[in-house]
């Protein structure tokens, strides 16, 4: 089997609560995906999708997406893309770097491995390690009674794990903390997220104030060497997630005991294939993830539903449904919340199918 065309559709994905707002005041309105197509000469064509959270999170961004996509595509046009190992090196040689833009081309690829052996990825990253997954509602940067008000509303819907966006002034962020706190039940979980917002002694401050409360602290501030600084400081649960970006960072960590959960998300690291390493090596170690990606809908959150439900229930402390965030429905078949929880299609590969009357025309054709 050869791979024949790269394909890459542009679409946004207008938010149903209007604002995604995180810290250092950044917000996204309308999120910028691209959907990737291979094509094979056997007819074959596998499917995947890229959705950086804009910018101004890690270093990627939408367009970036597609112009590496024309940087790398010709050097796999020929290429057998069952060979996963060699589609990535090839990639590797052809771009250094640029994780998120491999991505999809290697998520492509493991589409086709399933259809080819009609077998759903789940089963080849491992088979069904749990029938469905328990989801995790991330809660947007507002004032604690706002951010408290939609909890409650989203426990409404099933969920019980909830990830609060704080990372701004240290004094609203204990009022958020303690304000959600309050409206959960015993056995809800709370995640404070501050996505590498507070410099160090802010960080303490707020670990420090929350230190009663039953929480969960998420990648205080911007490098690893001051997030386990707070590690340090804290008895509360810690995640890290933006600097645990492969398999080196992930193989330190374990090493020198800087986290007790992850946040594996599959385009910053490159891909199904990575993901899965670093998903094995967390397992061997006892350190339980949160799979997601950094934003998406209805096929990044069919990717995430066939690596968590590959994964021992045990370990998989959460995943994602972004596709319930968005107002845009664009492929059949994709995972459904029900009741706080989703799970991967049996069908072969990821399940899915692109709307391409809604898609439109290709931003890219490499062949």
């Amino acid at each position: 089997m050869k791979i024949t065309a790269i394909k890459a559709w542009q679409i946004d994905l207008p938010l149903k609560e209007g604002r995604y707002s995180w810290s250092g005041g950044n917000y996204v309105e309308v999120f910028d995906s691209t959907v990737v197509a291979i094509e094979t000469d056997e007819g074959l064509t596998g499917y995947a999708e890229c959705c950086p959270l804009g910018s101004a999170y890690l270093p990627s961004y939408a367009k970036g997406v597609r112009a590496g996509l024309a940087e790398i595509g010709p050097h796999l046009i020929g290429c057998d893309p069952l060979a996963l190992n060699e589609v990535n090196r090839r990639m590797d040689a052809a771009l250094r770097g640029h994780p998120y833009v491999k991505a999809p081309v290697d998520i492509a690829c493991w589409d086709i491995l399933g259809k080819a052996t009609g077998l759903p990825v789940y089963m080849l990253l491992g088979g069904a390690m749990q029938e469905n997954v328990a989801l995790y509602r991330a809660i947007s940067q507002e004032s604690p009674d706002q951010m408290a008000e939609k909890i409650a509303g989203y426990k409404a819907e099933g969920y019980t794990k909830f990830q609060l966006k704080v990372g701004g002034d240290a004094n609203e962020d204990i009022d958020r903390i303690r304000a959600t706190r309050a409206v959960l039940a015993v056995d809800d979980i709370l995640i404070a997220d501050a996505n590498t917002g507070w410099t160090r002694h802010e960080a303490a401050r707020v670990v420090g104030a929350v230190s009663d409360l039953d929480v969960y602290i998420e990648q205080p501030c911007a490098s690893y060497a001051e997030s386990v600084s707070i590690r340090r400081r804290t008895a509360l649960p810690f995640i890290l997630d933006e600097v645990i970006d492969g398999t080196d960072t992930l193989v330190r960590g374990i090493a020198e005991d800087a986290m007790d959960v992850i946040n594996l998300k599959i385009s910053k690291v490159g891909g199904l294939t990575r993901a899965r390493l670093m998903r094995d090596l967390c397992v061997a170690s006892g350190i339980p993830m949160t799979i997601e990606d950094t934003w998406g809908g209805d096929i990044t959150t069919a990717a995430i539903a066939h690596l968590a439900r590959s994964t021992p229930e045990k370990f998989c402390f959460s995943a994602t449904d972004f596709n319930s965030y968005g107002t845009v429905t664009f492929a059949e078949g994709a995972p459904e919340r029900v009741n706080g929880r989703m799970t991967a299609a049996d069908r072969p590969g990821l399940g899915i199918t692109p709307d391409f009357d809604l898609l439109g025309e290709p931003v890219l054709v490499i062949k």
